[in-house]
């Protein structure tokens, strides 16, 4: 598509000579060699065309983004990897972080402050040195900001909680242009929000975080034949009764890749992360083992917590379960045989008691997700009356569905931070809050 017909296309078009006062970063209109590949998400089904692209390098960028936005009363969006990006800023100003990636650690107060384009992988190597880490999530390439406004899983977190529950204070750009710092004394409603509630609040410039004293863990990867499946699974669902808050697990049923000892083989997996010496972390998972029998390969090991990196499961159904009884293991059996990926999840410890301060991240007291790669038919109907009808804002793909992320009372609440905070709906892209 030649530029012309992408502007004519564009209900929103972005003249060539606005001014983007104060603004130090580059911009990318349609038909810039960089523009594509800038625009473009994570998630495949996102292909919105923005009518300009600006890589902000500092906070005053952002603003006169923002403030470019608001005069032509077009949409505007941030992202910095497109890990979490499920809606495009068509025709509008999509901003991207990505060059705003500082991190500065003090291992005395076991403090991170990060920049908006800061990823995981920055956090942990710079926190590892010191014994210390982050509540990160199972990739190191993910965006630390976006992944702790929508709560933040992470495979510490049955010790730890949840990465929005560490959060200590954060920069805030609103809607209005106004620059300010929230947190448990200022701007107390704005900062419970922004833990859990996601980005539709303001752009978050400057995130300040606990980290946490681990430095080794046992972790890693197991593997079975997937005819074990059934036997694992029925394992699993009474094993994690007694599993200690150190331990984080989840089984996987998947189609391996197509390289490595296993490529192309249905397998059963078992991944495991123990903040813990490797002596007791199998003793724990001794049961599992015998379940299972005798491993194809066994991946697990002790290592430094910056150098776990467990992978995920893109999401293309969820569920939240309290239990999984024997119908639900024999429905995701027969699940495994349609799709690339069924992974069973742990939950509980730290995340299911949250402080009196904390935020909106709700659903915690679910147990176990069960996350599905590949549209399988019939597979939420069959699920449906096990499913505790909750979702987790980072997991979730469907804009339309975002209020099921909190509990009635907490997006009650939300919504009147949003009409205080942003009354005219500027920031509506996305995993928002509706006034």
């Amino acid at each position: 598509m030649t530029r012309r017909a992408i502007e004519m296309s564009n209900p929103y078009r972005i003249d060539d000579d606005i001014t983007l006062s104060g603004f130090t970063g580059r911009a990318h209109r349609p038909g810039d060699g960089s523009y594509d590949e800038l625009r473009r998400s994570l998630n495949p089904a996102v292909d919105a065309r923005p009518a300009l692209v600006a890589e902000a390098y500092g906070m005053a960028d952002v603003r006169s983004a923002l403030l470019a936005a608001r005069a032509h009363g077009v949409p505007f969006a941030v992202q910095a990897t497109g890990h979490g990006t499920h809606a495009g800023a068509e025709g509008g100003v999509l901003v991207r972080t990505t060059p705003m990636a500082s991190v500065l650690v003090d291992p005395v107060r076991r403090i991170a402050r990060v920049g908006p384009g800061a990823r995981w992988g920055h956090v942990l190597a710079a926190a590892a040195p010191f014994g210390l880490a982050p509540l990160s999530g199972s990739a190191p390439d993910v965006g630390v900001t976006g992944y702790t406004l929508g709560g933040g899983l992470g495979w510490l977190a049955r010790r730890h909680g949840f990465a929005a529950d560490s959060v200590l204070r954060a920069e805030v750009l609103l809607a209005d242009g106004r620059h300010v710092t929230a947190s448990a004394d200022s701007h107390p409603e704005l900062f419970w929000a922004l833990r859990g509630g996601g980005g539709g609040f303001g752009v978050v410039t400057s995130l300040e975080f606990r980290l946490h004293p681990v430095s080794q863990v046992y972790s890693g990867f197991a593997y079975f034949p997937i005819e074990v499946a059934g036997e694992l699974l029925e394992a699993y669902r009474t094993w994690i009764d007694t599993a200690p808050d150190d331990l984080s697990t989840a089984v996987v049923l998947r189609r391996m890749p197509g390289e490595g000892p296993l490529a192309g083989r249905h397998v059963a997996q078992l991944k495991v992360v123990h903040a813990g010496d490797e002596a007791e972390g199998r003793r724990l998972l001794a049961p599992l083992l015998r379940a299972a029998g005798p491993a194809l390969l066994d991946e697990t090991r002790t290592t430094t917590y910056a150098d776990t990196a467990m992978g995920g499961t893109p999401n293309r159904h969820m569920s939240m379960l309290e239990e999984v009884p024997a119908e639900v293991v024999d429905v995701l059996v027969a699940a495994a045989g349609q799709a690339q990926t069924v992974e069973v999840r742990h939950w509980g410890g730290a995340m299911s008691r949250p402080g009196p301060d904390a935020g909106p991240v709700s659903h915690r007291r679910t147990r176990l997700s069960v996350i599905v790669d590949t549209p399988v038919p019939g597979l939420a109907e069959a699920l449906r009356p096990y499913d505790n009808g909750g979702t987790f804002l980072n997991f979730l793909a469907d804009t339309g569905r975002t209020a099921a992320a909190w509990s009635g009372a907490d997006h009650a609440r939300l919504r009147e931070v949003k009409r205080a905070y942003d009354p005219d709906g500027f920031f509506r892209v996305g995993h928002v809050v509706e006034r």
